[in-house]
C-alpha cells in the first residue's frame, strides 16, 4: 500500500538512509525507472562499495502511485507531484527518467537550482534543451550525468570524456537506434517490406505505436547531437544535425545492396572536417564484411576514429530497462563519488571544460563528400550502356556499374557505386539521370559509408 502523497512530502526518516548515503529521488517509474530501483537493491552491495556509500531511493514520483507502489514498496514516499522531488530537501541527486522536453525541462532545472545533481536517460530533453541545462549546473556547481541517454548499456559518453581523452577525435559513427536496427535486419534476414518489419517491432515491443521518433531518423539525431558534443567540444546543437529516415527504404535496396557486397543501416556520423563537421543521421551501405555490418537485431554499435587510439568500437544493448538502468546506475556512482570534490575537479558535462567549448561551423548538406550507390529502374538491360555512357559524359567518378540479378518482378535495374562526390554535384547530376530515356521509374539514392 502506498503512502499518503501529502504525508510523503514530510521530512524523510534518516531512519530509512544511513547518514552517509546518496539519497535519490526519482521522477518517472515506468520501464527505466523500475529497473534501476531493482538494480538497486538487487546489487545493493556491489554498487555500494564501488560507491563508497549506499545509494539509496528515498522518494518517487510517479503518475499512477498504486503501480509506483507495487514496484517500490511500502517503504519509499510516493507523489504525484515531480516538483516535489526535484525541491526536496532530503534529495541529493534526482533521477529523471519521465521522458519529454517540456515538464521534465522545468524538473531538472528546478533540481539544478535547488543545489541538486541530476542523472537522466532522457536524450530528446539534452538534445533540445541541454545548452540551457548544463550552463544552470556549472553555475550552481552540480553535476548532470546522462550516460543512459545514448546507446544504453554501452559506457559510450565515458569513452569519449575519459578513456579517449587523449585524443583529437576525427569521427563517430554508429549504430545507435535500436528499433531501426531490428527493422533491417528483419528487411534484409527474412526479405520483409519496411511496414511487415515494422509491425514485428512493434508486435515484440522494440517500436512504439507512434514509431516516428524511431523510424524518421529523430532519436538517433538526438543522440548523435550529445556523441557530437563530446567528440569535438561543441555546443549541443540538435538543430543542425541532418536528418533522413528509413520509412521509404525498399526491401529491393536491402537485397541489391547484398549483391554489391553490403548491408544498409542506419547510421549517426559525425566527422570533422577542415571547414567544420558533418553532423547526419541517414540509411547508408556499410560493407558486409565490416563489424558494423554484424550489429544486428536491437543492438547498438559505435565506431570512434581517434588519432593516437585509431578506430575503437564499442557493441551492446540499444534498449531494455535494466540495461538502461545499468548506465543509469554507473552515473549515480559518480555522482556518489563526487563528496568533496570541487567542480573544476570534475569531469565536464561534454567532455571539455566550458572554456574550451569551440562552436565549429556544420557542413552543409550540399557540401558533405561520400560515396553513392545508386539503383536505377531501367526499360531493358541494354539500358546499362546508356547508365555508363551518362556517367561518362557527366565525368562522375564511378567505380563500378552491375545489373541487379535475381529481382523477379522488379524489372531491369542498373546499381552504380560512385567514387566520393559532393552532394550538390550528385544531385545535378541524377535530375540529368532521371529525364533520361532509358530510366524507367524513380531512381534511387544512398549514402556508402566504408568506415575505414
Amino acid at each position: 500500500m502506498y503512502r499518503d502523497p501529502v504525508q510523503s512530502l514530510e521530512p524523510l526518516p534518516s531512519r530509512n538512509a544511513a547518514p552517509h548515503a546518496l539519497r535519490v529521488g526519482m521522477i518517472g517509474i515506468g520501464t527505466v525507472g523500475s529497473g534501476t530501483f531493482r538494480v538497486l537493491a538487487r546489487n545493493q552491495a556491489e554498487i555500494a562499495g564501488r560507491a563508497g556509500r549506499p545509494i539509496e531511493v528515498v522518494m518517487v514520483a510517479a503518475r499512477n502511485l498504486a503501480r509506483a507502489a507495487a514496484v517500490v514498496g511500502g517503504n519509499v514516499p510516493l507523489t504525484h507531484d515531480p516538483m516535489r522531488v526535484a525541491t526536496h530537501p532530503n534529495v541529493d541527486v534526482v533521477v529523471e527518467v519521465a521522458g519529454g522536453t517540456g515538464p521534465a525541462r522545468d524538473w531538472v532545472l528546478a533540481a539544478i537550482a535547488h543545489g541538486k545533481h541530476v542523472v537522466t536517460a532522457n536524450k530528446a530533453l539534452l538534445a533540445v534543451h541541454g545548452a540551457e541545462i548544463f550552463a544552470a549546473a556549472r553555475q550552481h556547481g552540480v553535476a548532470v550525468a546522462y550516460e543512459g541517454a545514448v546507446a544504453v548499456s554501452i559506457p559510450i559518453v565515458k569513452a569519449l570524456r575519459e578513456g579517449l581523452t587523449a585524443n583529437r577525435i576525427e569521427w563517430v559513427a554508429g549504430i545507435i537506434n535500436g528499433t531501426t536496427n531490428f527493422i533491417l535486419s528483419k528487411m534484409r534476414d527474412e526479405g520483409l517490406d519496411f511496414g511487415a518489419a515494422l509491425a514485428q517491432a512493434q508486435a515484440l515491443g522494440y517500436a512504439e505505436a507512434d514509431p516516428a521518433f524511431d523510424v524518421e531518423g529523430i532519436d538517433a539525431g538526438h543522440k548523435l547531437t550529445l556523441l557530437a558534443a563530446n567528440a569535438f567540444g561543441t555546443p549541443v546543437r540538435f538543430d543542425d544535425v541532418q536528418v533522413e529516415g528509413i520509412t521509404a527504404l525498399q526491401r529491393l535496396d536491402v537485397a541489391c545492396a547484398e549483391q554489391l557486397g553490403y548491408r544498409i543501416k542506419l547510421l549517426g556520423v559525425a566527422r570533422r572536417r577542415e571547414e567544420g563537421v558533418e553532423l547526419r543521421v541517414q540509411p547508408a551501405l556499410v560493407p558486409a564484411a565490416h563489424l558494423m555490418a554484424h550489429v544486428n537485431g536491437s543492438m547498438n554499435g559505435v565506431m570512434i576514429k581517434g588519432d593516437a587510439a585509431g578506430v575503437t568500437m564499442y557493441y551492446g544493448a540499444g534498449a531494455g530497462s535494466e540495461q538502461t538502468a545499468s548506465a543509469v546506475i554507473a552515473d549515480l556512482v559518480d555522482v556518489a563519488r563526487l563528496a568533496g570534490t570541487s567542480a573544476a575537479q570534475r569531469v565536464p558535462h561534454l567532455g571539455f571544460h566550458a572554456h574550451a567549448m569551440n562552436t565549429l561551423p556544420v557542413v552543409s548538406r550540399a557540401d558533405v563528400c561520400s560515396c553513392h550507390y545508386l539503383r536505377v529502374p531501367v526499360h531493358a538491360a541494354s539500358g546499362i550502356e546508356a547508365v555508363a555512357g551518362w556517367a561518362a559524359g557527366r565525368q562522375l567518378p564511378v567505380r563500378q556499374v552491375t545489373l541487379a540479378v535475381g529481382q523477379a518482378g522488379s524489372g531491369p535495374q542498373v546499381l552504380v557505386l560512385t567514387q566520393p562526390v559532393r552532394q550538390a554535384e550528385m544531385e545535378l547530376a541524377l535530375n540529368a539521370l532521371q529525364a533520361h530515356p532509358a530510366v524507367a521509374g524513380a531512381i534511387t539514392a544512398l549514402r556508402v559509408e566504408e568506415l575505414a
